[in-house]
């Protein structure tokens, strides 16, 4: 499968997991960390619903994970692209698939929470220093800010071409779908259905990528 269309289907991932996180997991973001360091000072201010702790963690994890990830780039990333980017999605595919067993284990403890956030927190953080060093353009898998921004001063109403229009829309059309199918399996269901599903998806891009664009 070529790399593009895995780090596309890797942002909609990335929409099951802010799912999660922020709707089951006291409204905490363990994909995104730009609205995780707003969080925190919502959090930090003493804004209601939010948690200092918890937020801190989430940041603590994913920093974690993209410091592993660095070094496993820097170990493996210059030989084969496919076994480096399938060795990547193998653990994370772990990672969230044990916050899975872990929701459906103990769905109520508090314990749960933490570990939930620690695990997919990690996998996020490794799979953004394997996407950053892949250097796919506007694919980012799990922040549209910098992607919107293109999308429009580099439309034609903006002045532009255009020419990376429909990845920059596939990518904003995947972060959707992915938040809006996870947030309707939390609110319908439990946490641990979304993270499954995460998780096997996950699994599949790993044994598919091809690592070629």
């Amino acid at each position: 499968m070529p790399l593009v269309v895995v780090l596309l289907a890797l942002t909609t991932v990335s929409g099951f997991i802010d799912a999660v996180s922020y709707l089951g997991l006291h409204h905490v973001f363990t994909a995104n960390m730009t609205g995780n360091v707003v969080v925190l000072g919502f959090a930090a201010a003493g804004a209601p619903g939010f948690s200092v702790s918890h937020t801190a963690a989430s940041l603590a994890c994913f920093l974690l994970g993209a410091a592993v990830g660095g070094r496993v780039a820097r170990r493996i990333g210059g030989r084969s692209r496919r076994t480096w980017t399938r060795l990547v999605l193998a653990a994370e595919a772990l990672l969230v698939g044990a916050s899975a067993a872990v929701a459906f284990a103990a769905p109520h403890a508090t314990w749960m929470t933490y570990t939930v956030i620690a695990l997919t927190a990690l996998a996020m953080g490794a799979r953004n220093a394997t996407v950053r060093k892949l250097g796919v353009a506007d694919l980012t898998t799990t922040v549209l800010t910098m992607t919107l921004t293109g999308l429009a001063s580099d439309s034609r109403l903006g002045g532009g071409s255009g020419h990376r229009s429909p990845r920059r829309t596939a990518s904003v059309v995947a972060m959707f779908a992915g938040a809006l199918v996870g947030a309707w399996l939390v609110v319908h269901h439990d946490l641990g259905v979304p993270l499954l599903i995460a998780a096997l998806l996950t699994a599949v891009l790993a044994l598919t990528s091809s690592g070629r664009e």
